[in-house]
């Protein structure tokens, strides 16, 4: 037999490494489309199951409580029976639970079925992550990371477009069935295409830990995302979030001390890992994810913008968000993670505070400038922090630290949504005033900016090599 050379060897891993970043980015688009694109049907959703649009929320709030007590299992799953399969079996439930959400008769059949696809969603995130990590090298990690991150990027700029117009033009339904094609696609492409592996000496489920952890992170999340509504007060939003802390630390306790817990809590020993999801990054997560949720609050309500002005408006910074994937790979070789993360960290806070100054006199294309700065700095930051968190993670950490990572972009997402709220309604309790002013605004813009700094300020800890072998950065002295 004719032994392959080490280069058309390499060249064939490398290749099977992008299908399987590209299978998985393609997973995750149809994931977060979904997301997207549901919000703009549900009053429609509710007409034809004849309630209130405002009880919709249900089906929001099951995918979201599924999605969130699913998660911290996704790790073990994966090393039990293989990620390979549990994301295949990941996406023939999101697939039939989106068929099963469009042919829904009523609101019990949709809440069921939207469960189903929350139980899909949850498995789907951490174990494509767990997927890339296991088949890519670290010097293919940047570009793999930055190709995943892609559809979070991309899928919240056509999500509420392709939604609105299949609504008008179509029907709700098919704002579902267009998961049909994509899940069957991507079923086809991981059969073909990604090898199977599972762990050799897989550890026994750890009980306690899901339990714990499962409702810690459910009861939290589901708090955080009631502080963004208060119509029923702040009283239970307040006791959810502190039963869902308390839930948690008893959780982190366990894990601590159980033989074979169910997450290996030993990557947040790795200076990278934790500064990038616990400690810093957390805190730079909920800056700019507060920002696409206060945004089209400035623009509605702060400016007197109609909702279509409004969007093209939000169009902008998300195309900015888009437009930096292409220069993120070099930009981080030639400066590395560090310096990028500090100076881009500084400039998408400046840009973040930078829109409490605007208003409804300022130049359009001033306006629609500083929403492609706010973008573009948006993504580069989260590329960098997506990809610097597995930079120094080891193959015995990788399921505990993809589903931890997981776990902490839910809570940072929803706690940046949550605490923009906060500040608005803080803002409009203190001034007195029945309805939100552009003040309001502006100090929820300033205050969310800041936060942005201190966490910027916070990566200067790192050393100037920190991934240099994930970057190909090399430190000059």
């Amino acid at each position: 037999m004719t032994a392959v050379p080490d280069t058309e060897a390499s060249a064939v891993t490398a290749s099977n490494a992008r299908r399987v970043v590209l299978i998985v980015a393609i997973a995750f688009f149809m994931r977060l489309l979904d997301s997207t694109i549901i919000s703009t049907s549900l009053p429609q959703i509710g007409q034809s199951f004849g309630v209130p649009a405002v009880a919709m929320s249900i089906g929001i709030t099951a995918y979201m409580l599924t999605m969130a007590g699913f998660v911290p299992l996704s790790g073990w799953l994966a090393d039990r029976f293989g990620a390979r399969n549990i994301f295949l079996l990941a996406i023939v439930l999101f697939t039939l639970a989106s068929l099963a959400c469009g042919f829904s008769q009523s609101l019990t059949q949709f809440v069921a079925a939207r469960v189903v696809q929350g139980l899909g969603s949850a498995l789907m995130t951490p174990v494509g992550r767990i997927l890339v990590l296991r088949n890519a090298s670290k010097s293919e990690l940047l570009n793999a990371t930055a190709l995943i991150t892609w559809p979070a990027l991309f899928a919240p700029v056509v999500g509420p477009v392709l939604g609105g117009f299949i609504t008008t033009y179509l029907s709700w339904h098919w704002n579902f069935f267009i998961n049909i094609p994509l899940g069957l696609v991507g079923l086809a492409l991981v059969a073909r295409f990604i090898p199977g592996d599972r762990a050799a000496d897989p550890k026994p489920l750890d009980w306690p830990g899901f339990f714990l952890t499962s409702l810690g992170l459910a009861l939290l999340l589901y708090g955080l995302e009631r502080i963004a509504h208060p119509e029923d007060g702040a009283l239970p939003a307040v006791l959810l979030v502190a039963a869902g802390i308390v839930i948690g630390w008893l959780a982190v306790r366990h894990l601590r001390r159980a033989p074979h817990p169910l997450l290996d809590l030993s990557a947040f020993k790795v200076q990278t890992f934790a500064i990038s999801t616990l400690a810093a990054g957390t805190i730079f997560r909920v800056a700019i994810n507060a920002t696409p949720f206060l945004l089209p609050l400035l623009f509605q309500v702060g400016f007197g913008l109609s909702p279509v002005d409004a969007g093209l408006m939000i169009l902008a910074y998300f195309l900015g968000n888009l437009g930096m994937k292409t220069v993120t790979t070099p930009t981080l070789r030639r400066f590395g993670f560090r310096t990028v993360m500090v100076v881009n960290g500084l400039i998408a806070s400046a840009s973040i505070m930078a829109c409490a100054a605007i208003s409804p006199e300022t130049p359009q294309a001033l306006v629609v400038m500083l929403m492609l700065i706010a973008g573009l700095t948006r993504s580069m930051q989260f590329t960098a922090l997506n990809t610097l968190a597995f930079a120094d993670i080891d193959a015995a950490q990788r399921s505990s630290a993809a589903t931890l990572s997981s776990m902490l972009q839910q809570i940072s997402m929803l706690f940046g949504v949550a605490l923009a709220a906060a500040i608005l309604n803080l803002s409009q309790i203190v001034r007195d005033r029945p309805a939100l002013d552009l003040v309001d605004f502006r100090i929820a813009f300033l205050i969310i900016g800041a936060i942005g700094l201190v966490a910027a300020l916070r990566f200067l800890v790192l050393p100037p090599g920190a991934g240099a072998e994930v970057s190909g950065h090399t430190s000059r002295t």
